[in-house]
């Protein structure tokens, strides 16, 4: 028997891909993101979905994140939006695996290595137009075309940016991030070089940016039922895929004046019942939620009190007389009619629903319901 899991619903994944279709046009595709364990819902298995549902590209972080799909036996074109070190390049080789260039260095290692290898490797290349992260300078770009010229091995399959602010409050920034990416695309097609995939749009962008759309777009958190748009912004409808859950393992009746957790931080100031939830922050329950955030037992609202401790959780369940041992928990998700989703949880932290998600750690296994093909 499971005690803590997480349910993944297939199906709200599904019907989260189909609100970003009806977001395009023409012959936009889709390049889903699943890096980070595909934001906390598992990348093997949302992956696979996604591919089923006529995904054909897929993005992840890093090369162990996209060895992990292959050796799930996911054949879609996987694309590395980090950094691929030297030494992880035979295996990008072997498995397919497309780099994004952020970084000059990085070329003439691969281009050794696929020339070795008497293969043609396709790369895409990021532009930094606003982000100040990953990304190539503008100013870089004519150089770096001239030198792919060079390696025959290379082939520039794509060209993309990443947009800073695409959920922000105005849209000035990411319309100008949106002219730089255009006129170094003009630029580069003014050379002559024809560059078949082109792709800037989060899932922010996605919705508000449709000049941004191009011929590929990411989304990400949009997915996975969430979104960070302004209120401005007319939101999709869009379902969480995501309930975590866990299991009264006892209840217990405190006097007034008792503490519960470490540091006395919550002291009962009338007779308290207490259910004790087997979920801490090592389950990546975070320890923020001490004192503030709340579950939901028998479809009402529980508060958390004390400190969130490594492996377990207090909640005052007084009210909720009926409650008993072994009784369902949700933590995120929906009970009867009450409902606590990742935003309100990233509210009640300080954060955002997307570290809510990545955070649930590997110990808490995902449960998958199917979704039809």
């Amino acid at each position: 028997m499971l005690t803590t899991y997480a349910h993944v619903n297939l199906a709200s994944l599904v019907h989260n891909l189909s609100q970003v279709k009806r977001c395009l046009s023409g012959s936009c595709e889709i390049l889903a993101i699943v890096k980070a364990n595909a934001y906390g819902h598992g990348a093997a298995e949302t992956a696979q979905a996604l591919v089923r549902h006529d995904v054909t590209r897929l993005a992840v972080v890093s090369v162990k994140e996209g060895l992990a799909l292959r050796e799930a036996g996911i054949t879609a074109e996987i694309l590395v939006l980090g950094t691929v070190f030297d030494e992880q390049i035979p295996d990008a080789l072997t498995h397919r695996l497309t780099p994004v260039i952020s970084d000059r260095q990085r070329l003439p290692a691969l281009a050794r290595a696929a020339t070795a290898r008497n293969t043609s490797l396709p790369v895409h290349l990021k532009l930094d137009t606003g982000m100040g992260r990953l990304g190539l300078s503008a100013e870089e770009i004519p150089s770096i075309i001239e030198s792919l010229r060079s390696w025959k091995s290379l082939a520039v399959e794509g060209m993309m940016t990443h947009l800073a602010d695409a959920d922000g409050k105005t849209s000035d920034h990411t319309d100008e991030q949106l002219a730089r990416f255009h006129e170094t695309i003009t630029l580069l097609q003014r050379g002559g070089l024809h560059i078949p995939l082109i792709h800037a749009a989060n899932s922010a962008a996605i919705i508000r940016f449709p000049q941004a759309h191009f011929s590929l777009v990411r989304p990400g958190i949009m997915l996975y039922g969430y979104h960070t748009l302004p209120a401005s912004v007319p939101a999709p409808n869009l379902q969480p895929v995501l309930t975590l859950q866990t299991t009264i393992a006892q209840l217990r009746t405190v006097e007034p004046g008792s503490a519960i957790s470490y540091n006395r931080t919550f002291v009962a100031t009338r007779k308290t019942r207490i259910a004790v939830l087997p979920i801490g922050y090592a389950d990546g329950y975070s320890r923020r939620l001490s004192n503030r955030g709340a579950v939901l037992i028998r479809g009402r609202r529980a508060p958390i009190v004390g400190l969130v401790c490594m492996d377990m959780t207090m909640v005052d369940v007084t009210d909720i007389s009926a409650a008993q041992a072994g009784d369902e928990v949700i933590l995120i998700g929906r009970q009867g009619n009450e409902a606590i989703w990742a935003d309100e949880v990233a509210e009640w932290t300080g954060t955002i629903p997307y570290e809510v998600l990545c955070g649930i750690g590997p110990r808490v296994p995902r449960i998958y319901s199917s979704c039809s093909s």
